[in-house]
């Protein structure tokens, strides 16, 4: 294995040179930089982190927690979090947690035994006691959901308004039977989001009646199944509103297998949006939040914070910010037959 004193003696310099060059320390100029990760790059040097951590050295890695990547939402964070990272020099390293409590606590360990830079996490809803603790020893921030045992450092989405303004565009096309379809309410955004659809219904002046919930887990399957059952009635809502994208992708199956093209259907509000929702059936109403830019804010913010307070298990200073969402119209929403 090639050795940081081989690439010393190639280069010229001293064997501290080269581990300073490599890890970007100012004092080093930028010729002796490009000259170093060069012959570096030639001879395949990987480095010792090990070593460099025992030294008191940094690691450059950030982890990022989140439940799954088939969502759209979290390959989107995924993508724009790399991007950040690696532009500043850091690695980003992706845990998928499953929403399982202990694969979360299995994940986190791992990240801090590897010191590990930092965490971004969506968390689980209700982390297990290790969790915590284990947080507690290295910098972190929560993205999109928010757990308050976790600490006040959070980036998300002001996900009651954004269901709120579908409830609105809906009513103002002459929408008074109006379902919801959402999360469970120990995510932080399920409860959210399902409040902004009853406070948008009351708003509207909406018998409650005529705007039943369905709350479930963010699978496709509860989708297809709330969807089905919502319809069965012969005097059912006239419009429904989505508040997960795997929900929303299970609707759009139901709806493919069960509504002919040109045959007439409620009207969908998705949450989400994906290239292929503009082409659905004309084009799918949904929810866009500005999830690439609200990863990037959160990369950003992280990794500055990191710069300024380099002493490891440092506590990360209060910060909240919150993004809202827009509301893009297509054709899934009209106003209702009797209107």
């Amino acid at each position: 294995m090639v050795t940081a004193r081989e690439i010393a003696k190639v280069v010229g310099v001293s064997v501290s040179t080269v581990g300073r060059a490599l890890a970007d320390d100012p004092r080093i100029s930028e010729e002796t930089r490009v000259k170093v990760r060069k012959a570096a790059d030639r001879a395949g040097y990987a480095g010792n982190t090990a070593a460099r951590i025992v030294r008191g050295g940094s690691n450059n890695l950030i982890g990022l927690l989140v439940p799954e990547v088939s969502n759209d939402f979290y390959s989107t964070i995924a993508q724009s979090l790399s991007e950040v990272c690696g532009r500043q020099g850091y690695r980003l390293v992706l845990s998928l947690t499953r929403d399982d409590k202990d694969d979360e606590v299995r994940n986190i360990r791992e990240l801090v035994a590897a010191q590990a830079a930092g965490i971004i996490i969506v968390p689980t809803p209700g982390p297990r006691r290790a969790s915590l603790q284990l947080m507690s020893q290295i910098p972190h921030v929560q993205l999109l959901r928010r757990e308050p045992a976790l600490g006040d450092t959070w980036f998300g989405i002001d996900d009651a308004s954004s269901i709120e303004e579908a409830v609105r565009h809906l009513t103002q096309l002459g929408h008074r039977k109006i379902a919801y379809i959402g999360g469970e309410r120990t995510l932080s955004t399920g409860v959210s989001r399902s409040e902004g659809f009853v406070a948008g219904c009351r708003a509207a002046g909406l018998n409650p009646d005529d705007c039943p919930l369905r709350i479930g887990p963010t699978r496709s399957q509860f989708g297809f199944d709330a969807l089905g059952e919502i319809l069965a009635g012969s005097n059912g809502p006239s419009a429904v509103i989505s508040g997960a994208f795997n929900i929303t992708t299970g609707m759009i199956e139901w709806i493919e297998g069960h509504i002919a093209a040109g045959e007439a259907m409620p009207s969908i509000v998705g949450f989400g949006d994906p290239e292929w929702f503009k082409w659905w059936r004309g084009g799918l109403t949904t929810i866009r939040p500005p999830v690439e830019n609200l990863a990037t804010s959160c990369g950003l913010w992280f990794l500055d914070q990191l710069r300024e307070n380099p002493r490891r298990g440092a506590p990360l200073p209060g910060h909240q910010v919150v993004v809202a969402s827009s509301l893009v119209i297509r054709k899934s929403t009209r106003p209702p037959p009797s209107a």
